[in-house]
């Protein structure tokens, strides 16, 4: 079903970097996003093909946009029931109309397995030798990406000025008023009901949701409302199940289809906290394209619908938002 590289090719120089749009008012560009605050109370959301990790932007990858915020929209239609989300609508495949919130200055991290590559990943702090990680105590014998004891959060801060998440504890949160408790005690719960959803469906199509990160937002009334994105590969990291045990077994990383690909490759060529990225040639990211949409295929099971390369992806963005000029 997946699109064969050689067919992905052509989008190589067709990357959305920048989606400034200067007829809409009070933009914020974010690490990936471009948001436009409108008077009536409503935001547009502009996915670019931006790629953040290591609290930089690494480079672009084509049609990463289109990939996410379609994951993200069946994501959101799936677990409605069980938390109320900021859309409205989808005014075009990389755009997302939504509700403007309060965004609570906590991330809340839901994981099953001992696994990352960031400085806030708990497999990153546990081969530093730190067993007490989030208020969590970790045992002293577990193995790179091996399955938790038990699902856990791990919530940092919201850098909102594109810095550094920092990690926090439950007891820190509410000793620094971050939250309320009865907050702190609602996210949580809404966080773990929604994980729980994504890993029974991710099990459905053969994968393991091995982690994700969520945001929330207070509504106009006061209610707590999921924003931002749920369950693409941005913000969640997913392995193979069928090959994972045997992987495991032998020390090997599970097979993954998420931004770790683009994240290995930096690691292995510099320390991304310190050094200049190196330049990341266009057969990676366009690998790294394919792997994206394999994702989408692999969630939704429909073939990646490839936009016409006869149009830029500004230029029909700008005319699917011509209405909102």
């Amino acid at each position: 079903m997946t699109h064969a590289l050689s067919a992905l090719l052509p989008y190589a120089d067709h990357a959305l970097t920048d989606a400034a749009i200067p007829e809409l008012p009070n933009h914020y560009r974010g690490k990936v996003r471009e948001n436009y605050d409108l008077p009536d109370g409503q935001r547009i959301i502009i996915a670019t093909d931006r790629i953040s990790a290591f609290d930089r932007i690494l480079t672009a990858i084509p049609l990463k946009g289109q990939v996410l915020t379609q994951i993200a929209r069946h994501w959101f239609d799936r677990t409605a029931d069980l938390c109320p989300n900021h859309v409205i609508a989808y005014p075009d495949p990389n755009v997302l109309l939504c509700r403007r919130l309060d965004i609570m200055p906590v991330e809340v991290v839901v994981r099953d397995y001992l696994a990352g590559t960031t400085s806030t990943s708990i497999l990153s702090m546990y081969k530093a030798g730190r067993r007490e990680m989030y208020g969590h105590r970790f045992p002293d014998d577990m193995r790179p990406n091996q399955k938790l004891p038990a699902t856990i959060i791990t919530p940092t801060s919201k850098a909102f000025d594109a810095g550094h998440d920092e990690e926090l504890t439950a007891a820190q949160i509410l000793e620094a008023k971050l939250l309320t408790p009865a907050q702190w005690e609602e996210v949580s719960a809404l966080a773990l009901a929604l994980f729980a959803r994504g890993r029974e469906m991710a099990a459905e199509r053969g994968l393991i949701l091995a982690d994700t990160k969520y945001e929330f937002g207070v509504d106009a009334e006061g209610r707590i409302v999921l924003a931002d994105e749920i369950h693409t590969p941005d913000s969640s990291r997913y392995w193979f199940a069928g090959s994972y045990p045997a992987r495991f077994a032998a020390g090997q990383a599970p097979q993954s289809f998420d931004k770790d690909f683009v994240r290995s490759w930096v690691v292995a060529r510099c320390d991304p906290y310190k050094d200049p990225i190196p330049e990341i040639p266009a057969e990676v990211r366009m690998e790294a394209a394919r792997i994206y949409m394999e994702v989408y295929e692999t969630i939704i099971g429909e073939k990646f619908p490839l936009p016409p390369l006869d149009q830029p992806v500004l230029a029909r963005i700008r005319a699917n938002l011509a209405a909102f000029f």
